[in-house]
């Protein structure tokens, strides 16, 4: 199975806000306790170990972009 990076939602807005909301009234330990958990969760439910490789190149290329960004602008 190769990773999908199309949205796959119906109502993509949806699935963000639901996700948003689920952080809502959290500390950021615990938000970042729920983002660890939902990974976990997602991943497994995935059961592919080359789409979990992945996918965490793309998000750690994504967040080296957007700090190379911030660094520009500044």
């Amino acid at each position: 199975m190769a990773l999908s990076t199309s949205s796959n939602f119906a109502r993509p807005d949806d699935a963000f806000r639901a996700v948003v909301e689920a952080h809502r009234g959290l500390s950021d330990e615990e938000s970042a306790d729920l983002d660890a958990a939902l990974v976990l969760i997602l991943a497994n439910h995935i059961g592919d170990i080359d789409v979990l490789r992945d996918a965490i190149a793309l998000a750690r290329r994504r967040m080296i972009d957007g700090q190379q960004q911030q660094q520009q602008q500044q």
